[in-house]
């Protein structure tokens, strides 16, 4: 079972990302899926969640209207679409599942699985 993330890179501010989270080893259709991101010298911190329905989604203040996630059920992925990117953006992105999760939990450790995080980088 392992949570693989894709797609980060430099970029310059004011543009666009997709970040990728494919799961192998088990279909993620019934877990909640977040994405997080940890600047150095920060905490890890939720950007954006998807309940296991798909019905209820949450984003940090600092990214709505810019973020979007979605779920891809018959790839067994989960998406981050970043756009009007900023300098403040920068950290590494990690994804993660929370079985059953209809929000996102209260704690970091409320999540099974965690992958290894990709780094996104925006120059001004």
């Amino acid at each position: 079972v392992q949570l693989v993330e894709s797609g980060g890179g430099l970029v310059q501010a004011g543009g666009s990302l997709r970040l990728s989270c494919a799961a192998s080893g088990r279909t993620f259709s019934r877990y909640g899926m977040g994405w997080f991101r940890q600047a150095p010298g920060k905490e890890r911190d939720l950007v954006a969640f998807l309940s296991w329905t798909g019905g209820n989604t949450y984003y940090a203040d600092s990214v709505k209207g810019r973020f979007t996630i979605s779920r891809d059920s018959a790839k067994n992925a989960v998406y981050l679409q970043m756009n009007s990117l900023k300098p403040e953006d920068t950290a590494v992105y990690y994804c993660a599942a929370a079985y059953l999760a209809a929000r996102p939990p209260r704690l970091n450790n409320g999540y099974d699985m965690w992958g290894q995080g990709t780094q996104v980088t925006v120059s001004s």
